[in-house]
């Protein structure tokens, strides 16, 4: 029952069908199945399953975030669970489109990917100044900084964001990545980012790879 509740909910999520993955996650939960089980092994396997779709250019982004948006409905039905079954998030991401830039479909997409990877997300929205990724730098609790752009206009302030974190004695605290269609590696290279992801299924991988750097 436990393998056939858990293939349920990722085909259901592999087929963007929120009211299946509900169903079938709310049925693996009244069956008694571990809340751990249930999110590695049915949520976020499932999810993983779209993110190297989406690598192979088998799905695209309309897709993706169908899915990401059933992975949520699933997961608020496990949320309550997570304290008292010891779930804890694997980091925590600060993440928000660049100042001057107010485009969020690819900037929604890794938020909600990384929140199906277990990290914990405080998504600042679009137009984001450099202050605000400082001051979220200085609360402690901010292991990643993600900075998104679209337009090429906006991509200086990625590094201006950079230099503020230098200048306040933050940068070593925290790891910043960056993706967005202008941006490269060469460009993350060159504005001392410390990764770059080329899209949303990238950035899941590029966090964990962060995290185990320290």
């Amino acid at each position: 029952m436990r393998e056939k509740i858990l293939n349920d909910i990722k085909s259901a999520l592999e087929k963007g069908n929120r009211e299946g993955v509900v169903k079938h996650t709310k049925a693996a939960v009244d069956a008694g199945i571990e809340i751990r089980d249930i999110l590695n092994n049915g949520l976020i396997a499932g999810m993983e399953i779209i993110g190297n779709k989406f690598k192979a250019n088998e799905v695209f982004i309309p897709e993706v975030l169908i899915s990401a948006k059933a992975m949520h409905a699933g997961m608020s039905l496990l949320e309550p669970h997570y304290v008292k079954c010891g779930i804890k998030p694997i980091g925590k991401v600060v993440i928000g489109t660049v100042k001057g830039d107010l485009h969020d479909i690819g900037k929604n997409i890794v938020s909600m990917m990384l929140k199906g990877a277990c990290f914990a997300i405080e998504d600042f929205g679009i137009d984001v100044p450099p202050q605000k990724f400082v001051d979220a730098a200085k609360v402690g609790d901010v292991d990643i900084i993600a900075m998104s752009a679209l337009l090429t206009t906006s991509m200086n302030a990625m590094r201006e964001t950079i230099n503020a974190l230098k200048n306040s004695g933050l940068r070593d605290k925290v790891k910043v990545m960056v993706g967005g269609a202008p941006i490269t590696q060469e460009f993350a290279d060159s504005i001392g980012a410390d990764s770059y992801a080329r899209d949303a299924a990238v950035a899941v991988d590029k966090a964990r790879e962060l995290l185990s750097k320290g």
